[in-house]
């Protein structure tokens, strides 16, 4: 397996759940401290956290820990595109990632068990694809893989461009849907409700 690194976007304010998400409970951790176990634990070099709102009191969650980095994204309330971008831009001037070959995007309120996150990788590192989707009974998931080769194109996706979409759309013919048996590639937990129904699952 060639060398992969992680962008886990954590700068939302969390407007509809109501309360921070990285802290919220999830399998003895929070969300953010069980993400980035998740994506060390399925072979990502470096795990680069995005914050944003409040991070004062995600920092203390990353502090000491090897192979995970944070930055802070001043333009967080602009939209997505701004955090994928300030994550980009980390990836790109850190000695540590200037191997990757592999790139992981995935939100911290989109949580992955490290089994799922290595057969994804594994599925994308074997194909010749730039992109690798998640599908779950036929509906895409996260988190998304992508070929390093596409960190150029990706600092320029902007919100009124549909961001990353575009990038998926323009590279269709080199993008691989791979069908997984676990529900959880389409948790994204937005709301309280959406949050409960994964915890009892």
């Amino acid at each position: 397996m060639g060398e992969a690194v992680a962008i886990l976007l954590a700068a939302g304010e969390s407007r509809r759940m109501g309360q921070l998400k990285a802290l919220l409970p999830w399998q003895g951790d929070t969300l953010l401290g069980c993400q980035v176990s998740s994506l060390l634990q399925a072979g990502i070099h470096q795990v680069v956290v995005v914050l944003g709102h409040k991070r004062d009191r995600l920092l203390p969650l990353l502090e000491g820990r090897e192979r995970v980095v944070s930055v802070f994204n001043p333009d967080y309330q602009e939209g997505k595109t701004t955090s994928i971008k300030t994550g980009i831009k980390a990836v790109l001037r850190s000695p540590r990632s200037a191997d990757a070959q592999t790139l992981v995007l995935l939100n911290v309120d989109q949580p992955r068990t490290s089994e799922t996150i290595s057969t994804l990788l594994s599925r994308h590192e074997s194909s010749d694809c730039l992109i690798t989707i998640p599908v779950f009974q036929g509906k895409g998931g996260h988190p998304l893989i992508l070929d390093c080769s596409l960190l150029p194109e990706l600092l320029e996706i902007a919100e009124a461009s549909q961001g990353i979409r575009a990038v998926v759309r323009k590279h269709e013919e080199r993008l691989q849907r791979v069908e997984v048996d676990n529900p959880e590639v389409l948790w994204d937990l937005n709301t309280p409700e959406q949050y409960q129904a994964a915890v009892t699952q």
